[in-house]
């Protein structure tokens, strides 16, 4: 009995693609491509938002390790930890402790990212310009497109934190305003909740708001407490 033995096909005679096939595929992967781009806008957004609570809660961080009261010093919270956000097209940040009382933080008086040991420091937010000891996670303009930091009524762009952990905010009027006859009172303490709102260049990716709960320092996203 002879065993049969299956013929190869030609390359004509092998099942292919036909054209309706062939356009089907196509229309399948532009819907999958236009589902795709709102994610992409929705992750540069989320990363943002990663690393600016990151920064905050560091900065309450250095705060509680780091308890700068010193009633020997009569200008003592002009000390407390801070971050500091700057806006515009090179929107940026930094975070330090105004140990030498001048009203500003220099990069000496900077914290250091624990990634990289760089500081977490930049005095123009041009990402072209920087330094190399100058951390890149603090341009936001650079990394994120943001191009607008708005805060809320009853705070600004500089949230300071005591070494409870209790956050503050308009210490720098303090500091350039104080001075010796009386920027200790506790004025600055935040006595309502703060919104930072977070703008991009790009109009498909929705404003980021960034709430600072009074009393506590809890930063998280609007509408995600618990992030």
């Amino acid at each position: 009995m002879k065993t049969l033995i299956p013929q190869r096909r030609s390359a004509s005679q092998r099942p292919a693609f036909t054209l309706m096939e062939l356009v089907f595929v196509i229309v399948i992967l532009g819907i999958l491509a236009a589902l795709a781009i709102p994610r992409l806008d929705r992750d540069i957004r989320q990363e943002a938002a990663d690393n600016i609570l990151s920064a905050i809660r560091y900065t309450r961080l250095m705060a509680l390790t780091d308890d700068k009261s010193d009633p020997g010093d009569a200008n003592w919270q002009q000390e407390f930890w801070s971050i500091q956000f700057y806006g515009g097209s090179d929107a940026y940040y930094r975070i330090g402790t105004d140990t030498g009382h001048d009203g500003s933080i220099s990069k000496t008086e900077s914290a250091i990212d624990p990634a990289d040991g760089k500081y977490f420091f930049n005095s123009s937010g041009a990402f072209s310009s920087r330094s190399r000891d100058e951390s890149p996670m603090v341009f936001l303009g650079h990394k994120y497109g943001i191009n607008a930091i708005s805060p809320s009524q009853g705070c600004n762009k500089m949230i300071s934190f005591d070494h409870m952990g209790r956050p503050h905010t308009g210490l720098n009027s303090i500091i350039s305003g104080g001075g010796s006859s009386g920027g200790n009172n506790y004025a600055t303490y935040m006595n309502t909740d703060c919104n930072l709102t977070f703008s991009f260049r790009s109009n498909g990716i929705n404003d980021l708001i960034i709430t600072i709960e009074k009393q506590t320092g809890r930063a998280y996203i609007v509408g995600q407490p618990d992030s």
